[in-house]
């Protein structure tokens, strides 16, 4: 029988006080315990890392465009102030949809910072992913984009970094030429992922009449998605009072189908004749707009027709996030 190893003891002091630094999961923990960090204050980091954070956006101003850029629209920014103020040097920090190359985040030549908000991520709070990303781009040296990295498990989040209170409001594009101010001197790789990522952009247009209401133009029908702030259970109520009493849709051709459900909340999804362009879309959501929030009012108990109704609704409800 094979003789048990002798267990070691650790060669180096214990770190008692102070924050215990993020190595490799293989490494030595820095603590002086001797085990592999994974086995000792990595496994605790890992956990915090990865538990799912299911409103991400929450607390920040704009949550419900917040999750469309990030699910939804294809080319869009939005200026974004700093709680401290800009750092000298950075004239403007923006977020934008994508960058060339699934970049994090850019500085550009004039110091200014672009982030991301689609790239994917390395934990489960997508908002200290992008913290983490921000503050690494407002130090990066001008010109260069910043490189995605495992993010510390205290660090900071966006709603650490943000102003609370500063106006958010995207500003849609039609395709990605916010990326080369200077397209003339753009390298070639830059110009064919440009090139690549307008032509598979969907048009889309943000309705000025309603908050994070979204329309979009397919080859075969078009399509109003609106992210909306209410509880998930209260919505679907009011959605199928409204689909029973016939008022559900946004006018003749159109059809409430279903909803998303994304970062938290929900976006429900309407199918819109060819013809329906956004400016036709912005009375009737008004309109809708309108009827929604008296039937978030009701509070007695749905009918059964209307449970029926809340039951398809459910049916057809996607997971994006």
């Amino acid at each position: 029988m094979a003789k048990k190893r002798p267990q070691t003891k650790a060669t180096k002091a214990q770190l008692k006080d102070g924050p215990i630094p993020v190595v490799g999961a293989r490494e030595p923990c820095p603590c002086g315990s001797g085990r592999r960090y994974k086995a000792c204050h990595g496994r605790a980091a890992a956990h915090a890392v990865t538990e799912l954070v299911q409103r991400p956006f929450e607390g920040l101003a704009g949550e419900c465009d917040w999750i469309a850029l990030r699910e939804l629209v294809p080319a869009a920014t939005a200026g974004l102030t700093l709680k401290d103020g800009l750092p000298k040097g950075v004239p403007s920090v923006t977020l934008a949809t994508v960058l060339p190359m699934a970049w994090p985040a850019l500085r550009r030549d004039d110091g200014s910072v672009l982030l991301a908000l689609q790239n994917d991520t390395s934990s489960g709070d997508l908002s200290r992913d992008l913290a983490d990303t921000l503050r690494r781009a407002l130090t990066a040296e001008p010109g260069n984009p910043v490189a995605a990295q495992r993010v510390p498990a205290d660090g900071p989040r966006l709603q650490d970094l943000l102003d609370p209170e500063a106006d958010f409001t995207p500003v849609v594009h039609a395709g990605f030429e916010f990326w080369v101010p200077d397209a003339e001197n753009a390298s070639a790789e830059v110009n064919a992922s440009l090139e690549r990522a307008n032509a598979a952009a969907i048009p889309t247009v943000r309705l000025s009449g309603t908050d994070a209401a979204y329309w979009c133009e397919t080859p075969e029908k078009n399509h109003l998605r609106w992210v909306m702030p209410y509880p998930e259970e209260q919505l679907l109520d009011a959605l199928a009072r409204l689909h029973v009493a016939g008022t559900s849709n946004l006018g003749e051709g159109t059809r409430l189908v279903g909803s998303f459900r994304a970062h938290g909340l929900t976006v429900p999804v309407w199918d819109l004749p060819s013809a329906m362009g956004a400016e036709e879309c912005e009375k009737p959501a008004t309109e809708f707009a309108e009827r929604l929030a008296a039937a978030l009012a009701v509070d007695t108990p749905l009918t059964g027709d209307e449970r029926r109704a809340r039951g398809g609704l459910t049916n057809r409800q996607v997971t994006l996030s």
